[in-house]
């Protein structure tokens, strides 16, 4: 049913920064699902083999785009060199209801069999992108930046963490072996911060390292250990002030994290914290609504 992904939608990913390869990964798992038990039974039996039809993928809301070329990609996977894809908007941009992002041309068999995947990918991704718009908007000025973690769908991390990019944030690690963040237990397993960070940097001597504070006397040790950023952890805006103080001339960076909303986003970035660390822009962003209808 699925066919190659040309080299032409390829490049489009790419120039967007995505990985074609996975990319495809995630839209093959996707119509896996879909395609378990055979063939689309609907819409086989209700639509003519040689139909043809136009269609266009049409935002129904407001926020920001991003995975248009995504779910181009879709269509082109199911219907391939049969299905004309035309991409009227680009990623980051704030869509305009009524007016189409995407428009397909082919098969209408193969139109209706992408609809829903392409669709899912494209509302999710875009609504990541809308909620991460809202929080880069809310602390603009400050100098702070919002950031993504790893709590994010199994198998989209890749595409979730594009869109928060989209939207005007900025990422965390991406896996466990390109930083290294010690954490709450890490700590309790060395015997102390000053333990596990040694570790750490006996261990990967050169990759980046960021330590989790649950107190501000946690911070000094973190500090007097050498490390490049700290958390803070469920801080109260107070203690924020008094942390950024502390690593005040020492290079040190912070993240804030843990309690944090859109209402106390700008008063958290004020204090001068590097980043906003929020897990809600991958695990809790509401989808953007976009729907695809075909042509008359």
């Amino acid at each position: 049913m699925t066919t190659p992904l040309r080299d032409g939608l390829a490049a489009g990913l790419r120039a967007d920064g995505l990985d074609p390869a996975v990319v495809e990964r995630v839209i093959r798992t996707a119509l896996d699902e879909d395609l378990a038990f055979g063939p689309d039974v609907t819409t086989d039996s209700t639509v003519p083999a040689d139909a043809v039809a136009t269609g266009d993928v049409t935002p129904r809301s407001i926020g920001v785009l991003a995975g248009v070329h995504v779910a181009a990609a879709v269509f082109d996977l199911v219907g391939g060199a049969a299905v004309e894809v035309l991409v009227h908007e680009a990623d980051g941009a704030t869509t305009e209801p009524g007016l189409p992002v995407l428009t397909v041309t082919g098969p209408t068999r193969s139109l209706l069999t992408a609809e829903r995947t392409a669709l899912n990918l494209v509302c999710h991704l875009s609504g990541i992108a809308s909620l991460t718009r809202q929080w880069a908007d809310a602390i603009a000025g400050t100098g702070a930046a919002v950031r993504d973690t790893r709590k994010t769908t199994p198998g989209l991390r890749a595409l979730e963490k594009y869109a928060v990019r989209r939207g005007g944030g900025v990422n965390h690690r991406m896996a466990l072996g390109d930083a290294a963040l010690v954490k709450d237990n890490h700590v309790a397993a060395a015997g102390g911060i000053a333990a596990a960070v040694a570790a750490v940097r006996t261990t990967a001597p050169e990759i980046p390292l960021e330590v989790e504070c649950d107190t501000l006397d946690q911070v000094r040790e973190a500090i007097a250990a050498g490390v490049q950023l700290v958390l803070l952890d469920n801080f109260s805006t107070a203690d924020t002030r008094t942390a950024v103080e502390l690593v005040r001339g020492t290079g040190v960076r912070l993240e804030a994290s843990g309690g944090l909303d859109l209402a106390r986003a700008a008063e958290v970035a004020a204090t001068g914290v590097d980043y906003l660390a929020v897990g809600a822009l991958t695990h809790s962003a509401p989808v953007l609504d976009l729907g695809f209808d075909l042509r008359p």
